[in-house]
């Protein structure tokens, strides 16, 4: 099952976390909880597109 509440695209996906990221949640890990999903799923996702989170910028590159 892939994410309920998020993009499927992953490059729409990659905007959408990217933008969630700099605009509403200070980390991935909040991010996740508050929406209830998988951080293994969207890193996953954004993986195959290669973009890997960047903890320190908070945000995927």
């Amino acid at each position: 099952m892939l994410m309920k509440t998020l993009p499927n695209d992953p490059v729409i996906l990659l905007s959408t976390i990217n933008m969630k990221l700099r605009d509403f949640y200070s980390s991935l890990d909040a991010l996740c909880e508050d929406l209830g999903e998988s951080k293994e799923e969207i890193t996953e996702k954004l993986s195959s597109i290669d973009y890997q989170y960047d903890e320190n910028r908070n945000q995927f590159v």
